[in-house]
């Protein structure tokens, strides 16, 4: 799980809705079981140049689901840009994300809830943000149960639909920590929990 780019292997963004006219985006489909839809989207953390880029890659690809695996900050060093509002709405090129909720369900991870408005088409989505905070770089989830907790809340939020799960680590992640080992768990254990 490494991104890349190559076109069968990224995200491609449209370009005719892209603030500088670019398709590009450091972000890899998944698949699972279906070939032609991914089921997660393996994303580097957004930068403060790229995080229009997430928002449109998230609207373009029908994503109700983010989840974050890495905290803004980790010994002093940045790992990941804070792409949200604190408060009110944020406006990222034709995408409106406005902070509707955010609830810390204990000290390993919190949740947030957006209304991501296309300013383009007037359509809006709610979109929720699974932020796991107790996992650093290079090394193991602080406590399994609450990794395993926050799975549950994820899955019992994202049942039913079809669209794919972005997961994101750190802004210089190449995919295969953290974000590569949630996807794998996540998938091992539903394939388990189907039989």
């Amino acid at each position: 799980l490494v991104l890349s780019t190559d076109d069968h292997s990224r995200i491609i963004l449209k370009a005719e809705n892209s603030h500088d006219n670019s398709d590009y985006i450091n972000a890899s489909p998944i698949m699972d079981h279906d070939p032609r839809n991914p089921a997660y989207i393996a994303a580097q953390g957004p930068l403060p140049a790229t995080v229009t880029d997430f928002w449109q890659m998230v609207w373009e690809n029908g994503c109700v689901v983010i989840v974050m695996l890495t905290p803004l900050t980790e010994n002093g060093v940045k790992q990941c840009y804070h792409y949200w509002p604190d408060e009110g709405s944020n406006l990222y090129h034709i995408y409106e994300v406005n902070l509707v909720s955010e609830h810390i369900w204990c000290e390993d991870f919190l949740v947030r809830s957006f209304y991501l408005k296309n300013l383009h088409t007037n359509e809006t989505r709610t979109v929720t943000q699974f932020h796991f905070l107790s996992w650093t770089d290079q090394s193991v989830p602080s406590s399994t149960r609450s990794l395993l907790d926050f799975r549950r809340k994820i899955n019992k939020c994202y049942r039913g639909r079809s669209c794919p799960i972005i997961v994101h680590c750190s802004q210089g992640s190449d995919g295969a920590g953290r974000s590569g080992t949630y996807i794998l768990i996540d998938m091992v254990l539903n394939k388990m929990a189907k039989g």
